[in-house]
């Protein structure tokens, strides 16, 4: 009899892309062929997994509920991209409980690496756990929890800091210009590496002026911080190709492509409760083709070094590939 997984299974083996929005597979899948050479051992920097609820249950504080997404369908999106490397970053719905992402890696084996979420009551011993399994960072996830002012931020970063600083992991923050303005001396001083997710939360119709683009542009250009050119679609309203990301994306590559990633965001949760609706409502995953959102790469990075820089050097040299 064949079962969800096992036709998700025997996709995968296939190379077989599925359609979005099956009653096999509510998370995305490609629609659009890759275009471009993606080279040995490139790594998808940002996605998450979304367990079954009965066995990952959700944070009671979450701001909105995601559907499932699961490892099976991770592989087959990475399948079609022609990925072999993942990051899995907990989101801001499970809390500080990192089970979902251990879970998702564990699945994925050596080609994952996670991005945890903690607080002043995960244990030493937790991390050391984490550690091992494969998590090589914390995130900060002030822009979902809607903290933008620096007089909070400063100190969760520096506990965040004082957390990590004797391990060889970094800190990453989803969050704004603001922010990243109001902190920009604390991470010029961090001695742990700081990624800012999502183009640092640049707002692409703003252009490359707006105020706090140039602070990050000078913490990238110093080595400072990492950025994911990730979330293209939170970026801009610009779709399918959002043309107004080009000179964000194409300025943090000049200003130095040894500090930018790239990440699907798969699965692409939508982070905004309806009107109307709840925060325990489920909201759906938004449907982003993610082979055209990777076709963006080679407009964003024309050369070919620099795009291996992107998607294999600069990963395997944070992560520990």
């Amino acid at each position: 009899m064949l079962t969800r997984r096992s036709i998700l299974l025997a996709s995968i083996a296939a190379g077989v892309t599925m359609p979005n929005r099956t009653a096999l597979a509510k998370a995305a899948q490609p629609s659009t062929p890759v275009n471009f050479d993606i080279p040995a051992g490139a790594c998808d920097c940002h996605t998450h997994i979304h367990g079954d609820p009965g066995k990952f249950p959700l944070f009671a504080g979450r701001v909105y509920t995601p559907e499932p997404a699961s490892p099976e369908e991770m592989a087959a999106l990475h399948k079609a991209l022609q990925i072999e490397r993942v990051v899995i970053v907990t989101p801001s719905v499970y809390g500080p409980d990192n089970s979902a992402t251990l879970f998702g890696m564990k699945a994925r084996g050596a080609t994952a690496r996670g991005v945890a979420v903690i607080d002043d009551k995960t244990p030493e011993a937790d991390l050391d756990a984490m550690s091992q399994a494969g998590i090589r960072g914390i995130r900060l996830n002030l822009a979902t929890g809607g903290v933008s002012d620096p007089a909070v931020g400063r100190p969760r970063f520096q506990a965040a800091v004082d957390r990590v600083k004797n391990r060889n992991w970094h800190i990453q923050m989803f969050t704004g210009l603001g922010m990243i303005s109001g902190i920009k001396d604390l991470v010029a001083a961090s001695p742990v590496p700081v990624v800012f997710d999502h183009f640092g939360g640049a707002v692409a119709k703003l252009g490359a002026e707006q105020p706090g683009f140039a602070d990050m542009l000078e913490l990238v250009r110093a080595g400072k911080a990492y950025v994911k050119i990730s979330g293209a679609y939170r970026a801009s309203s610009l779709a399918p190709d959002y043309a107004d990301v080009v000179p964000l994306a194409r300025a943090l590559i000049t200003a130095n492509s040894d500090r930018i990633l790239w990440g699907s965001d798969w699965p692409h949760p939508d982070s905004v409760t309806p009107a109307g609706k709840k925060p325990t409502d489920v909201t759906p995953l938004l449907q982003i083709d993610d082979g055209r959102l990777l076709n963006q790469l080679p407009v964003w990075a024309p050369d070919a070094a620099i795009r291996k820089k992107i998607l294999v050097d600069n990963p395997a040299r944070l992560y520990g590939f």
